[in-house]
């Protein structure tokens, strides 16, 4: 019997907010990893602003220790985020183990991310255990819980297992379940070392720190370390397991999950989905399969508000890209905002955290614009592919044979009684409809399909409204579709001011131009001419709005008399404006707070 046999890797996985993290420190607290004095809720939530929120942001790995008919197992679990923004978190922490606990909230069900992350652990051919949580409270209703998962998974009832993460209730049992049910890491003590690096941090002392999960061989302190892909070499500082503090260890072994200390300095040598090896074996191994580079869904330009903090910006930036891997991002200029990024995120929420741990973590004010998504413009009579991230990019229409937008596939689960209200509200935003199927008596899974611009903003947030916050949604780019997408162009005194510029539907233009000027109007100071406002595309205008002039009140100082006098007066006056007019109309000033308003909308 090798070492290895007594080991198990597993993962939680679960849709938002069903109690992974909850579960996790009982597990923690149960197998005593975690001494009782320093106990707390949400112990692998370390961030603040996971505690904060509610949520798991980052996936987080532990070890734990468990005794099971007289023998001693090594459990090393990754705890994983539920929100479909961080599900790259979820595909990187499945390849590192052999096993994952479906879990699902006794009194809600089965919700789309639930899903969705079952079928991502099903595709790496995971042992499932199904386990359903939150028993203790009133609303449970297990019996019906329990036949949903049987419907899902095709698998007994007693397989099912129903614990509570709170009380601690049935726990026990859930680890003996573990020890029992999830396979075993296989792989070869003897093989050259092979390590894939499925997450990483940077630390000021120690620089980047990478967590590995070992397929062969082992790794020890001092060994010559190479990267197999970004081709760095370096001396293994420490190694160790997470418990969930760090703890040195004398080595990694076969099957183990933990940390390797790496020394680098320079962030781009530990690229997550690398194999890591020894220098000396670099020729006789094969690289593991690694990763998927994570396909950025959502665009926003990040600024600065203040412009000496760009470079504070860009180093901040490299810093969270080594803890995020689906992060993207790249410089970009803007007239209105100055020097600072378009980034690419997975999503509204993923936007939202990012720009928090930036102000928190790194102390950097943050200007963030109106997110859009990536088109894909075919030019006339070549087979030229473009993809265009911003509406300046956008070339001009006679040289574009068509554009392209990103379609997806939309799983929404909620009570029967909201399928009328979500059917209308999905159609109003460009969305066909696929099918419809019934999880139980009064539970629906709604799939449509409908184009990423119409749901990245606000769409979530509506659908919430609609069912009364029941329904749950879980979405998946899978297609390009042509799209009569066109670029809008704001006119302020008949200059066009770039950085207000738009991606719009040609028959929505109307609409969003009114919405933009009519903003603009709100915020733009007075000037001592007439202020024409307007949105076109191409040449064509298709709303327009006034800002009438300053005008000083010429008659104040009339104290009677014929009207003639003050029409005289009058008069001069607009003589003087039309004199200013034909001479130009001047320049305005952008406050920065206009272009914020209209950038946010």
């Amino acid at each position: 019997m090798t070492p290895q046999d007594h080991i198990r890797n597993f993962c939680i996985i679960a849709h938002i907010d069903h109690g992974k993290s909850t579960l996790a420190d009982r597990l923690l607290e149960l197998t005593g990893t975690v001494e009782e004095r320093k106990m707390q809720n949400q112990v692998l939530d370390s961030m603040d602003i996971e505690r904060e929120r509610g949520i798991t942001i980052k996936l987080a790995p532990v070890r734990m220790k468990h005794k099971k008919d007289g023998i001693d197992y090594t459990f090393n679990l990754i705890d994983t985020p539920g929100h479909v923004d961080f599900t790259y978190e979820v595909s990187r922490s499945l390849v590192a183990v052999e096993g994952a606990i479906l879990l699902v909230d006794a009194t809600q069900g089965v919700q789309a991310q639930t899903i969705a992350n079952l079928y991502l652990a099903l595709e790496q051919n995971l042992e499932i255990i199904p386990v359903l949580n939150k028993i203790d409270l009133p609303a449970a209703d297990v019996a019906a819980r329990k036949a949903e998962l049987v419907k899902l998974l095709g698998c007994d009832p007693s397989e099912v297992i129903s614990v509570s993460g709170k009380t601690g209730e049935n726990v026990s049992t859930l680890l003996d379940a573990v020890a029992d049910r999830i396979p075993a890491p296989t792989g070869h003590e003897q093989s050259p070392a092979r390590a894939l690096v499925f997450d990483s941090n940077y630390d000021d002392y120690k620089g980047v720190v990478a967590y590995v999960r070992m397929f062969d061989g082992t790794l020890k302190k001092r060994d010559n370390m190479k990267m197999m892909a970004t081709k760095h070499t370096s001396d293994v500082l420490e190694v160790g397991a997470l418990t969930p503090a760090f703890v040195p260890t004398a080595d990694l072994s076969t099957g183990q999950i933990g940390y390797v200390v790496t020394g680098f300095k320079d962030i781009a040598a530990c690229r997550v989905g690398d194999t890591l090896t020894l220098e000396k074996f670099e020729h006789e191994i094969q690289p593991l399969s690694g990763y998927k580079e994570a396909e950025p869904m959502v665009f926003a330009g990040l600024f600065p508000e203040e412009g000496d903090d760009y470079s504070a910006l860009r180093d901040a930036m490299e810093r969270l890209k080594l803890s995020d891997a689906s992060l993207d991002f790249e410089p970009e200029h803007s007239p209105a905002l100055g020097y600072g990024f378009r980034a690419g995120f997975l999503g509204m929420l993923h936007l939202e955290i990012i720009k928090e741990r930036l102000e928190r973590e790194f102390d950097i004010s943050l200007v963030v614009t109106v997110p859009s998504v990536a088109y894909q413009v075919f030019a006339k009579g070549g087979n030229e592919v473009v993809s265009v991230r911003t509406p300046l990019d956008l070339p001009d229409p006679s040289f574009i044979d068509r554009v392209e937008e990103p379609w997806c596939k939309v799983d929404i689960i909620s009570p029967s009684e909201f399928i009328g209200g979500i059917m209308t509200f999905v159609q109003e935003r460009h969305g066909t409809y696929m099918t419809t199927e019934y999880l139980s008596e009064n539970r629906a899974l709604l799939k449509y399909e409908i184009p990423l611009s119409q749901i990245i903003v606000d769409f979530y947030d509506k659908l919430k409204s609609i069912t009364s916050g029941f329904a749950s949604m879980n979405y998946e780019v899978f297609d390009y579709r042509t799209a009569d997408v066109v670029r809008m162009d704001i006119f302020v005194a008949e200059e066009m001011v770039e950085a207000l510029s738009v991606f719009v539907y040609r028959d929505e233009a109307e609409k969003v131009g009114r919405k933009i000027l009519s903003t603009l109007k709100d915020t733009l100071p007075r000037q001592q001419f007439v202020l024409k406002l307007q949105a076109a595309i191409g040449g064509k205008i298709v709303a327009g709005e006034r800002i009438s002039a300053l005008r000083k009140d010429v008659t104040a100082k009339l104290y009677g008399g014929d009207v003639t006098r003050k029409r005289k007066l009058l008069d001069k006056q607009k003589k003087g404006k039309k004199k200013m007019m034909a001479m130009g109309t001047g320049k305005v000033r952008i406050p920065s707070e206009a272009y914020l308003k209209v950038l946010k909308r």
